[in-house]
């Protein structure tokens, strides 16, 4: 998908360029910084020594030497004085002018670190909003991957009022699948008592009064009362649907009926695909296969980039062969933001990192 937030170390990426948050000499530091001249080897620092600094907001190339990636872009990020002296505007030029530099340079692939959000202060939440709001604005113009990578939990946050909120609602909905399975498999194991005990009585022996009671009990079936609310759909790429729905929706396929609620919106192919944060190359394949068949995350982004409300979307899943689970905590994060009409799939896909879930949009 065109952005991705990853947990990795930047000098670890195998991409086109990283994006280096340097101080305004070019000539190393602490943090992120002095970790890239330290993986790149002292080739880089006698690079950077020729380029004579850089202003903050600004952005300069240089190879990559020892690292996986082939190139390293270096921007200056503002240092953090409370918000009153323009920090949001040059934290911003820090991402748009390294991006103007990877698509000059015909770049396919970049990942930065959250600039300015280690040793030079900027509060995480601000620093995550300005850098995605700027990457997808960006994204929408142009086709790259860009990956946000962070390299600890420490580095990375989303505000506390969001995710108080999104836990209550996972508190409210969330059915842990073991206890699905669990009563499952004491239901069956009951039956199963059961049906063993009607072969015993079928078997021809001494004839019995009819008045007589069978010598069975059910495994006493009456200690395994159904769990409350409880669904099955446990597995996400299983086939969440009843055989009936599925039959019920054989007319219109997942890639039909995807292109006929583009075209009632009166989208473009790109403005959906871009907002949903998937891959032109993605997009391609489910339009040109019928049949196609996607995975949860894609079906789920393209719900969000059409603004679908919780009945369509619930409808879009099943002609993938889907369902929302209160099983998967994935699931109720996306439905959370469906919920409220809040459609940013960047934010969404911020707040499913915060909770350790696969992100909307996957390639495939």
């Amino acid at each position: 998908m065109p952005l991705q937030i990853i947990r990795q170390d930047i000098t670890k990426m195998d991409c086109d360029a990283i994006v280096n948050a340097a101080n305004n000499t070019l000539l190393g530091g602490g943090g992120v910084d002095g970790m890239i001249h330290r993986a790149a080897g002292p080739e880089l620092r006698e690079e950077c020594m020729t380029l004579h600094g850089c202003e903050t907001g600004q952005a300069k190339l240089t190879k990559g030497y020892a690292l996986p990636a082939r190139y390293v872009i270096h921007t200056v990020g503002p240092i953090w004085q409370g918000g009153g002296c323009g920090e949001r505007e040059l934290l911003a030029s820090c991402y748009r002018n390294s991006l103007a530099l990877a698509a000059e340079h015909g770049f396919e692939t970049v990942a930065f670190p959250l600039i300015s959000s280690g040793i030079f202060g900027y509060p995480k939440v601000e620093a995550l909003e300005v850098a995605t709001e700027t990457i997808s604005a960006f994204l929408q113009e142009h086709d790259m991957t860009v990956y946000l990578t962070v390299f600890g939990r420490s580095s990375f946050a989303i505000s506390e009022e969001l995710f108080d909120d999104v836990q209550s609602f996972i508190d409210d909905r969330y059915v842990d699948a073991h206890t699905d399975r669990d009563y499952e498999s004491r239901r069956r194991g009951a039956m199963l008592g059961f049906s063993e005990s009607i072969l015993r009585e079928s078997k021809p022996r001494a004839r019995r009064r009819e008045t007589e009671p069978a010598s069975f009990s059910m495994a006493n079936a009456a200690d395994f009362p159904a769990p409350e609310a409880v669904s099955y759909e446990v597995a996400e790429d299983s086939c969440d649907v009843s055989l009936e729905d599925a039959l019920s929706a054989i007319d219109e396929s997942f890639s039909q009926m995807l292109l006929r609620k583009i075209d009632e919106r009166g989208m473009t192919d790109a403005q959906c695909y871009k907002k949903a944060n998937i891959d032109r190359k993605l997009f391609s394949k489910i339009r040109g296969d019928v049949h196609y068949k996607p995975s949860k995350a894609t079906a789920l982004a393209f719900a969000v980039a059409l603004e679908l409300p919780l009945s369509e979307t619930r409808e879009l899943l099943m002609k993938a062969g889907y369902a929302l689970s209160r099983s998967s905590k994935f699931d109720i994060i996306v439905e959370y933001f469906i919920d409220r009409r809040q459609y940013d799939i960047y934010r969404i896909n911020e707040t499913l990192f915060a909770f350790d879930q696969a992100l909307l949009g996957s390639v495939g």
